[in-house]
């Protein structure tokens, strides 16, 4: 195999996993803090309660704690869904927006 036949292989891989990803907006909302980096790459396969755990690490929050989770500012969604399918349904401007808060805000 030579070496362009392999190269070519690899662009070939990084294409398709590119495909596979999906861009997150994670914005605040209430008393939640605010993450300094807001803007995810994430696999189109995570499911939701993947990203609420993601969150909770990242702004330190307690188990005690509530963390909810809504798409556009309009509903909650299953802590099972994919984000692919959200993605595919409610994505705006290539970029899926999720407000994240302590306090119950929309929905």
């Amino acid at each position: 195999m030579s070496v362009y036949t392999e190269s070519k292989d690899t662009a070939i891989v990084e294409q398709e996993n590119q495909l596979d990803k999906v861009i997150l907006l994670l914005k605040a909302a209430g008393n939640a803090p605010v993450m300094k980096k807001m803007k995810w790459s994430v696999s189109r396969k995570q499911k939701i309660h993947w990203v609420v755990d993601f969150i909770r690490k990242y702004i330190s929050c307690d188990p005690s704690e509530s963390l909810f989770l809504y798409v556009n500012q309009c509903f909650a969604p299953a802590m099972d869904a994919e984000i692919g399918s959200l993605y595919d349904c409610f994505s705006v401007e290539g970029k899926l927006i999720l407000h994240y808060c302590k306090t119950q805000a929309w929905g």
